[in-house]
């Protein structure tokens, strides 16, 4: 989760919100990592689970990401969540939940859809308190606070 934290904190500044994510092997080594691009890039996609689940692709030369982790500060969305559904991703550990558009079991919960054919175990709440401080002084900043 430190290593998310750090991608999260290398957006500060770019407009987009400080997310941070990073996938590693079944070793623990990272393949893939990224945060949020989406306002850098105008990329609607361009989230920070994406990014780096698209690098641990390209690092592995395969889609599927079978026996690796996604560790991410905050719960994903129903796109993130669709995606290392679809990616095959073992496990799924995140920072802050997200009451408004998580889709790990806040809002909805995509990762554990039984009418889907992959279902990941999710740990959530891991170093929350950085994850959600790093994302409430992003906002103070926006609204001017």
């Amino acid at each position: 989760m430190h290593a998310a934290l750090t991608e999260a904190r290398s957006s500060l500044g770019s407009g987009d919100v400080p997310v941070g994510a990073v996938v590693v092997d079944p070793s623990g080594t990272v393949i893939g990592s990224g945060h949020n691009v989406r306002e850098r890039d105008g990329d609607p996609t361009g989230h920070a689970e994406v990014v780096a689940l698209r690098e641990a692709a390209r690092t592995l030369g395969v889609w599927r990401l079978t026996g690796c982790s996604l560790v991410v500060t905050l719960e994903p969305c129903t796109m993130c969540a669709g995606a290392l559904v679809l990616a095959r991703v073992d496990r799924l550990v995140f920072g802050a939940y997200d009451d408004k558009a998580g889709a790990a079991g806040s809002l909805w919960d995509v990762v554990r859809d039984r009418r889907l054919n992959h279902r990941p175990e999710v740990v959530g709440g891991v170093l929350a308190g950085e994850s959600t401080a790093l994302l409430e002084e992003f906002f103070a900043v926006q609204r001017g606070g």
